[in-house]
């Protein structure tokens, strides 16, 4: 049952990893924080059981956790997204892993994307692990509202894939978290578009001085 599965969360003492621990672990998965600093590691658990007292944390290095997690997510930044895979690739054989990076780099405060002549980050992260399910999610959700929970996440999140069971997990997955409408978004090619965005989104975010997320009007219910 997906309620009971262990969710590792690689990158999970940054904002994105640490808002992802807090809202699934609020729908009831048990969390483990992956992390090559314990000190970052227990800092972030106590942090998250300040928010949320009874939340099921636990803290590893990330080979231990995508050995020990069901499903795994990567959010770790661009600079550490390969050699990230290459040490833990072993043990993702056969699991999903969704993947959070996004490429980006900055001009004057400006964000742009990185062009991959893989296309995206999450097919970079396919060639690499070939026997592994990648999805490619949760790009566009902002952190400071994953991490306070006075905020709604009224957001969608884009889901590309190539396995479509795994997708549909995923999709599920995301709609545990309160606000969030899961969008099918394609195959994993299509992710570039979804990484992409998130340029815009932090540049929109610059100007107005929010936290901006997304919404599709028109699509089927």
């Amino acid at each position: 049952m997906l309620s009971k599965e262990i969710i590792g969360i690689i990158g999970g003492t940054g904002p994105e990893g640490q808002g992802l621990a807090l809202r699934l672990g609020l729908a009831g998965f048990p969390i483990i924080i992956g992390s090559r600093n314990p000190e970052k590691g227990t800092a972030a658990i106590e942090k998250l059981l300040s928010i949320a007292p009874d939340l099921s944390l636990s803290c590893k290095d990330n080979l231990s956790t995508a050995e020990q997690s069901d499903i795994v997510v990567i959010s770790v930044p661009f600079e550490a997204h390969q050699p990230t895979l290459e040490a833990i690739k072993s043990h993702l054989v056969g699991k999903i892993v969704i993947n959070v990076v996004v490429p980006l780099t900055f001009n004057k405060g400006t964000a742009y994307p990185v062009v991959l002549p893989e296309g995206s980050a999450a097919v970079q992260s396919q060639n690499l692990l070939p026997e592994s399910k990648v999805i490619s999610a949760f790009h566009n959700v902002a952190a400071p509202h994953l991490l306070t929970l006075s905020h709604s996440v009224d957001c969608d999140v884009i889901i590309c894939g190539d396995d479509e069971q795994a997708k549909r997990k995923v999709c599920s997955l995301a709609e545990h978290i309160q606000g969030v409408k899961s969008i099918d978004g394609g195959p994993l090619s299509n992710a570039q578009f979804s990484e992409q965005l998130t340029a815009l989104l932090i540049n929109l975010n610059k100007i107005y001085k929010s936290h901006t997320m997304i919404r599709f009007t028109g699509l089927p219910a």
